[in-house]
């Protein structure tokens, strides 16, 4: 049987998307895997990351979960959760660092300053500036 015509190039598109979706889904599974690949001290960074929440869980206040919700609201709802939970972790390290009794804002904006990828800087800075926050004494953190 020989493909002909039309049906022959919708055949040949969909196996063109098929695996044009795998290999986005096997990039993206390949990182998470590698996320969680332990490191040399036993725990990975997404084990970390969990340690840090659970540890500081009890130094948050409802205005700095407000704020932190504000902050991760410009990041695509699909990848939200996982955005909030790595922020999360960079800022429960800084306040068991700090030995801090309370979550402050000091702790969220740095947290979130060095949790954000590079790339994305120039949104953030948009976003601490419709916040009207100050960014001039964590500029040393961009």
């Amino acid at each position: 049987m020989l493909l002909k015509g039309w049906f022959l190039w919708f055949i040949l598109f969909w196996v063109v998307i098929l695996i044009s979706l795998f290999a986005i889904g096997g990039f993206f599974m390949f990182r998470k895997f590698l996320k969680r690949m332990p490191k040399a001290d036993g725990k990975s960074d997404m084990d970390w990351e969990e340690y840090y929440v659970k540890e500081t869980i009890e130094l948050w206040t409802k205005n700095n979960a407000a704020l932190l919700d504000d902050l991760v609201s410009p990041v695509p709802e699909l990848f939200r959760d996982v955005a909030r939970q790595k922020i999360a972790g960079k800022i429960g390290e800084l306040a068991l660092k700090d030995k801090a009794k309370e979550i402050t804002q000091e702790h969220i904006i740095k947290g979130y300053i060095l949790a954000t990828p590079k790339r994305d800087h120039k949104f953030l800075r948009k976003k601490l500036a419709k916040m009207e926050i100050d960014i001039k004494p964590y500029e040393h953190l961009f």
